[in-house]
């Protein structure tokens, strides 16, 4: 793996550096409180490239790379957490139809997405009943003439209330354990119903909402892939959706890191700034190492991802690592404000209400550890 970052590579991070801290971060503690999903962010992310960091310039993406993907969101995520996350799953999609899109799909529905005119992309997978085990998923899609007609209701979906592209998952055998199919489905389809806004912890300015599909006809032409494969795609979009996740935790332990700095060196207590206690110059030795540790191996894992090679277990790791070091990060930059450190006046305690849906979502720690098990032994096999 080359350490050292290309011309390419510093570019779009410090294009997502500069945005991040003009744009992003002075709303940040705002858009916390009062829920409020950034739209106009997003649209100011497409032109910059940022929606679709590894698409191809001629769909209108940035063609960087994942190595770049993965700082970028860094440089997000570090600003404000909920932003990263509508931000990710834009990405992910936009990849996702560049991957298996037929051309027609790929000039309809990637340009929106990298531009930002689709606001943001959803990836409906999850279920009510179906989160960890998404082969047992029950919405279903029905071949109607020239239509695929859909039926059920998805959980837990980002975006879902302002995305204009949505890639979900339906049952199109229900004999096959695994007859699943992917679809393109457009924001405001008749049939299409949107939930309330669920009111979470943390990421409060990520949408977060159920979808029920009622008769939801669309094109037969918005098949995604083959019919049958849906799972398979699910499963390797959701490889590199764990790098996003890894890459959104690193910026949220590093944001912990840099604002337990500022306190340390600001706050006195018997005389001296209290960063001069060895106690808490521990923390933040601690809390630095395991820092570099997750960049590292969420870097290695798009790496791997960028020289087309296999990187399953390498992006399981990079995000069971990452998550949980946020969550001890974030907690230690709590313990270091002290009291200061439990009300919003300072961000830290965001930073750890955001950051502990991350040892959930995109697959909980415990998948991440039956996966990189998984992995180990095909390969002692």
């Amino acid at each position: 793996m080359e350490l050292e970052l290309n011309e390419t590579q510093r570019l779009i991070r410090e294009t997502a550096r500069s945005f991040a801290r003009e744009k992003v971060a002075p709303g940040a503690a705002e858009r916390d409180r009062n829920g409020t999903f950034p739209a106009d962010l997003y649209r100011e992310m497409g032109p910059l490239g940022l929606l679709g960091v590894n698409v191809p310039a001629d769909l209108g993406g940035a063609e960087a790379g994942p190595v770049a993907y993965a700082l970028s969101m860094m440089e997000i995520a570090a600003a404000c957490a909920s932003t990263s996350v509508g931000m990710a799953v834009t990405n992910m999609c936009a990849e996702l139809i560049v991957k298996f899109g037929t051309p027609a799909q790929k000039q309809k529905f990637v340009p929106r997405l990298t531009s930002g005119e689709a606001v943001a992309g959803s990836f409906a997978l999850s279920e009510p009943h179906a989160g960890s085990d998404a082969s047992a998923l029950k919405t279903t899609a029905k071949r109607v003439g020239d239509t695929w007609v859909l039926n059920g209701a998805k959980q837990w979906i980002t975006s879902g209330a302002y995305a204009g592209v949505l890639v979900v998952w339906a049952r199109t055998d229900p004999s096959v354990g695994k007859g699943i199919s992917c679809f393109i489905v457009e924001g405001g389809t008749k049939g299409l119903h949107v939930g309330r806004h669920e009111d979470k912890m943390g990421l409060r300015a990520s949408n977060t909402v159920a979808l029920t599909f009622e008769d939801c006809a669309i094109p037969a032409e918005n098949l995604l892939g083959q019919e049958g494969d849906g799972f398979k795609l699910a499963m390797m979009a959701l490889d590199g959706g764990r790098i996003g996740i890894a890459s959104q935790a690193c910026g949220v332990a590093r944001a912990a890191l840099e604002a337990s700095l500022r306190y340390l060196k600001d706050r006195t207590a018997f005389g001296r700034p209290i960063g001069d206690f060895q106690a808490l110059r521990w923390f933040i030795a601690n809390m630095k190492t395991e820092l570099t540790a997750a960049e590292l191996l969420t870097l290695r894992a798009a790496w791997l991802k960028e020289q087309g090679r296999p990187f399953t277990r390498e992006a399981s790791m990079a995000k069971l690592y990452a998550s949980e070091m946020a969550q001890r990060a974030c907690d230690k930059a709590v313990q270091i404000h002290g009291g200061y450190g439990y009300i919003d006046e300072f961000p830290v305690e965001r930073y750890l209400r955001d950051a502990r849906v991350q040892t959930i979502y995109e697959g909980t720690s415990e998948i991440q550890r039956f996966v990189i098990a998984r992995e180990l032994f095909k390969q002692a096999a």
